[in-house]
C-alpha cells in the first residue's frame, strides 16, 4: 500500500523520529502536539509541517494517523482523530498494547482502521530534540492487529514500518505486553534501583566507577515521568517479573551473608545465579537480530583528543577488518581512555599487529 500522506500526533523522540524516517522516504507529513513548541522544533529540524486540527470533517485527510503519546491517552486521542475523520488507517507507538487497546473498545472507537503497534527502540533522551531518522533501523516493530483489524489498515502499517527501516513482528497484544516486561519495563526498574544506590555513594566510590556501573545504569537516565505511565499500563507483567529477579537477589544476599560468617557451602545457589546469567546473556540476539556471535575483543589506549577514534578505525580500514562493536572506558582524571574493538576471532591477531606498527598502544 503507498503513504502518501502520514499525520504524527506527539512529536516527542518517537514520533518525531518516525516522522524524519517517513520524510527521507519521500513521504508528506503532518505534525500535530499538544506542545506548540515540541512541533515548533519537530518542524525545524525537517519533520514535516504543522497539521491544523479542526472540526469534522477534516480538511485533509492522511493515508495513516500515528499516535505517538503515552498509553493512558492512546484511545481518546484515536476517538477523536476518528471522530473528525483524520486519517483513513491509525496505529500507536506506545510501549504497552492491551490496555490501550481494552480502552479503545470500551470509548467505541472503530477496530476495524485501528492497527496497535510498537517499535523496540528509544534512547535515554526524550523530546523531539533527540530524534533520528535511522532510530528505527534493523529494530522490530511489534504489530498487534485485532480480530476486527481491516486488512488494508494492517498492510498500511506494514507499509509504514517498512519505510522507517524496521522489521515488522506480528503478536498479540497481551504476548507482547509479557515479552517487554522481561525485556524492556522490568529491566528500566532494576537498572534504576541499582543507579538509586548511587544517590547516596561517596566520592571515592563514584570516582572509582567503571563501564560496569555505566551499563547497568544507562537507561536509568531516561524521564521517570514517561516511565511511570509506561509501568502503571503494563504493570502486572512488570510486577511478576521484579519477583522473580527480587526472589533471585534475596537468596544472594542471603548466601552473601552465609558466606561472610564463614559457611564455605553457600556459594551454590549465587554460583548458579550467575551461571543462569551468563546463559540468559548469551540468549540476547546478535548483529541483525541473528544467534549472538563471539568476538574476540583488541583494547587500545586512545586519547581524549579531536580525531582520534577516526584515525584508529582508518587502521581497521586499511587492513579490512570489519568492527562488529566498540566501546569506550574513560581514564578517571587522565585524558585517556581504552576503546574495546569487538572483531571477528580470525582478524583479532592481524589487527593488533597493524596497530602496533602504526604506533598505537595495545595492551
Amino acid at each position: 500500500m503507498e503513504l502518501r500522506t502520514v499525520l504524527v500526533v506527539g512529536t516527542g523522540l518517537i514520533g518525531t523520529s518516525a516522522a524524519l524516517a517517513l520524510r527521507k522516504r519521500g513521504v508528506r507529513v503532518l505534525l500535530a502536539d499538544r506542545d506548540p513548541g515540541a512541533v515548533r522544533l519537530a518542524r525545524e529540524l525537517g519533520a514535516g509541517e504543522e497539521w491544523q486540527a479542526t472540526e469534522p470533517p477534516a480538511t485533509e485527510r492522511a493515508d495513516l494517523a500515528i499516535i505517538a503519546v503515552p498509553p493512558a491517552y492512546v484511545a481518546s486521542e484515536l476517538l477523536e482523530l476518528q471522530r473528525i475523520g483524520a486519517a483513513r488507517f491509525y496505529t500507536d507507538v506506545a510501549s504497552v498494547k492491551a490496555e490501550p487497546i481494552h480502552r479503545a473498545a470500551q470509548l467505541g472507537c472503530d477496530l476495524a482502521t485501528y492497527v496497535a503497534s510498537h517499535p523496540l527502540a528509544g534512547r535515554e533522551k526524550s523530546g523531539p530534540g533527540a530524534a533520528r531518522e535511522d532510530l528505527f533501523l534493523g529494530r522490530p516493530w511489534a504489530l498487534c492487529p485485532t480480530e476486527e483489524a481491516d486488512p488494508e489498515a494492517k498492510a498500511a502499517v506494514l507499509r509504514m514500518i517498512e519505510l522507517c527501516g524496521a522489521n515488522a513482528v506480528e503478536v498479540s497484544a497481551i504476548d507482547h505486553d509479557r515479552a517487554v516486561a522481561v525485556v524492556s519495563h522490568a529491566p528500566h526498574v532494576a537498572a534504576s534501583a541499582v543507579a538509586a544506590r548511587l544517590a547516596d555513594a561517596t566520592d571515592v566510590a563514584l570516582g572509582l566507577a567503571g563501564q560496569g556501573v555505566r551499563d547497568v545504569t544507562r537507561i536509568a537516565g531516561s524521564d521517570p515521568g514517561m516511565w511511570l505511565g509506561i509501568l502503571s499500563g503494563n504493570a502486572s507483567p512488570v510486577a511478576e517479573v521484579l519477583e522473580a529477579v527480587a526472589n533471585d537477589l534475596a537468596d544472594a544476599a542471603s548466601a552473601l551473608r552465609s558466606m561472610a560468617d564463614g559457611d564455605g557451602t553457600a556459594t551454590g545457589e549465587l554460583t548458579q545465579l550467575l551461571k543462569r546469567g551468563v546463559v540468559g546473556h548469551d540468549r540476547i540476539p546478535g548483529k541483525h537480530g541473528g544467534p549472538a556471535s563471539d568476538y574476540d575483543v583488541v583494547q587500545v589506549v586512545i586519547g581524549d583528543r579531536p580525531g582520534q577514534l577516526a584515525r584508529l578505525f582508518q587502521v581497521c580500514d586499511e587492513v579490512g577488518v570489519n568492527v562488529e562493536d566498540v566501546r569506550l572506558e574513560h581514564a578517571p582524571g587522565l585524558p585517556l581512555g581504552i576503546a574495546e574493538l569487538s572483531v571477528r576471532p580470525d582478524t583479532a591477531t592481524s589487527l593488533t599487529e597493524a596497530l602496533r606498527e602504526r604506533g598505537w598502544q595495545v595492551p
